[in-house]
């Protein structure tokens, strides 16, 4: 048999993981390789980039769909174990379980549906399937926000497993991708020295160092709320400084937002979504695994006037 529609890993997927323990990437694959009864031929299956395979690439997106719905939990890279949640989904009974069971959970639907366009209340459903209503171009990028979303979540779950020297290195590349820092040198000695009063670096902001930058690196779980940043905007005071950066893996607060945007001293909020999201422009930890060109008719070409 061909590699199955990854909505068709999910249950399979649910099960295996039922017992409870942590398992790797490449045990899920070896599970499903044999729950299909697959061979060779049908694992050498490509995307048809021919980048990856099918299998591998099936699987890997049932898994983060069950993350993105708090089903399964990643506890470290290419690791993940069920959830209570998991639990309670399998004893639901559901005899497949797709995107539209996984509906029934609010994280999920932010996730996966704000991408997606509603068919309009003239299209009907064909053949069990919800009539398509947007073009090539926007599936293309819708899909690449999908892509773009969940390569986010893995660079946080990443990060939250590193060691804290690993953040601060992370920091000083940052801030000089952004163009702060002066240079690499400059800002590696700077960042994760100070650790004075609530700050962890000074940086220049250009190469001549006409003003000083203060740094705040939080590597937390949770929220960051008010009280740490009117902390962060003491110490800048302290140091005379007007302009900080607070750069976490975590979530600010929205009093901490609204006290930062509220304040003399000009202070910018980076948090873990934003971080990832710089990570992604920037090439900070990720590559180009695959290019695509969108072409148009070159008008000027076809003109014989």
């Amino acid at each position: 048999m061909s590699v199955p529609d990854f909505q068709s890993f999910f249950k399979p997927l649910l099960e295996f993981a039922s017992d409870g323990a942590e398992h790797s990437m490449k045990e899920a694959r070896e599970a499903m390789k044999e729950y299909f009864s697959l061979d060779s031929e049908d694992l050498s299956e490509l995307l048809p980039s021919g980048r990856q395979r099918k299998f591998d690439n099936r699987i890997a997106w049932a898994k983060s769909y069950f993350v993105q719905a708090k089903v399964f939990e990643a506890t470290k890279w290419a690791h993940f174990k069920i959830t209570d949640r998991g639990r309670e989904l399998r004893q639901q009974g559901h005899d497949r379980i797709d995107i539209k069971v996984l509906n029934q959970y609010p994280e999920f639907v932010e996730f996966h549906s704000a991408n997606l366009s509603k068919p309009k209340d003239n299209e009907t459903e064909k053949n069990g399937k919800a009539a398509i209503s947007e073009t090539p171009e926007e599936i293309l990028a819708n899909a690449y926000k999908d892509i773009r979303k969940e390569l986010a979540s893995e660079i946080l779950d990443i990060l939250k497993t590193n060691s804290p020297q690993f953040f601060e290195k992370l920091v000083v590349d940052l801030m000089i991708a952004l163009g702060y820092g002066g240079s690499l040198e400059d800002a590696g000695k700077s960042v994760g020295q100070s650790h004075d009063g609530g700050i962890d670096g000074i940086i220049k902001e250009d190469r001549l160092g006409l003003d000083a930058i203060y740094l705040q690196a939080k590597r937390w779980e949770g929220t960051v709320g008010r009280p740490e940043i009117q902390k962060f905007v003491g110490a800048l005071i302290g140091k005379r400084g007007k302009k900080g950066v607070f750069i976490t893996t975590a979530v600010f607060s929205k009093d901490a937002v609204e006290y930062s945007q509220n304040i003399d001293s000009k202070v910018v909020l980076i948090d873990g979504r934003q971080l990832a999201e710089f990570m992604i422009d920037f090439n900070i930890g990720t590559s180009v695994k695959t290019a695509y060109e969108i072409k148009t008719i070159d008008s000027d070409y076809f003109n014989e006037d």
